[in-house]
């Protein structure tokens, strides 16, 4: 058979449920903007959660499959993780910009790849997504107009997608993925749902709010957190970890489509760095991956 006719394998078919997930991430945090004016991050939150848990509901019906004690306790810590990461993201976004959030709260997801390393290759593409991060960050006199509260919340949100990256191989692991991300959504929404209450009150009961917020949750949760679920189970967790990497690239560019955000020259730079790690990172998987369960 020719190359043309060939079918990805398990390690390209996650490599791209990787990057379909990261893009619908970043162009639904561009949207979810749009709500924080009427319903603060907290109340975008728990409508994006709410929603996204009910459209998982209705696709896995995870109701039908028998867990065990332990593997219900793994989905929900999962989930715990998965919610206080939105959480914590928008608190964020709604004080400092997309690109320069998504960078810093990378630094969970980095850490994960960093310490599961153990060939020099693997640590070679972290140091390259390392630069590529550090160039995007504003470490210069530009740093100091960053308001620290979006700061501490962005590394909050980071240790969560750490997190989230280790109990979600787990959780893909115990049980069929759909039930995984199914039951770690509602978690995620129950979770965060009373501070979105808390803080708009009757806002989360505007009606015109519902098209967007709907559309924030297939874009950012419902899709993306699938397709992730699906790579999980076909990554290891290092390797996954830096083709994430690609985030803060993919956050700069809907900074600049979506919010006009404008992209300096080192900028570009950094994107590539990260790229370049992201494309080595995922041909190195195809040399030996290893299972999620044999994962650390």
């Amino acid at each position: 058979m020719s190359r043309m006719g060939m079918k990805p394998g398990p390690v390209g078919v996650a490599v791209l449920a990787v990057l379909a997930a990261m893009s619908t991430i970043q162009f639904g945090a561009a949207l979810a903007k749009g709500l924080f004016p009427v319903v603060g991050a907290q109340g975008a939150t728990a409508l994006r959660l709410a929603f996204a848990a009910l459209i998982l509901l209705a696709v896995w019906r995870p109701w039908r499959t028998k867990l065990t004690g332990r593997a219900l306790r793994i989905v929900m810590v999962y989930g715990a993780a998965l919610g206080v990461m939105n959480l914590t993201f928008y608190l964020a976004l709604e004080r400092i910009p997309l690109g320069i959030a998504v960078a810093i709260e990378f630094t969970g997801p980095l850490a994960v790849a960093v310490l599961s390393t153990r060939r020099v290759l693997d640590f070679v593409w972290a140091l390259l997504a390392v630069a590529g991060i550090l160039l995007i960050l504003p470490l210069t006199e530009a740093s100091q107009a960053l308001d620290p509260v979006g700061v501490v919340w962005a590394l909050a949100a980071g240790t969560c997608w750490a997190l989230y990256i280790l109990f979600g191989q787990r959780a893909g692991a115990a049980v069929h993925g759909g039930t995984a991300t199914s039951l770690g959504m509602v978690t995620a929404a129950l979770l965060v749902f009373p501070f979105g209450v808390a803080h708009a009150g009757r806002g989360m009961l505007n009606v015109s709010l519902l098209p967007m917020a709907l559309g924030v949750a297939v874009l950012s949760s419902a899709l993306p957190y699938s397709l992730e679920m699906i790579a999980l189970k076909a990554l290891p967790t290092r390797t996954f970890g830096i083709l994430m990497s690609l985030e803060p690239a993919l956050a700069a560019l809907s900074g600049r489509v979506f919010l006009r955000e404008q992209l300096t020259v080192v900028q570009w730079v950094a994107i590539g760095c990260v790229i370049l790690a992201s494309a080595g990172s995922a041909a190195s998987s195809r040399q030996g991956v290893v299972p999620p369960e044999a994962a650390p």
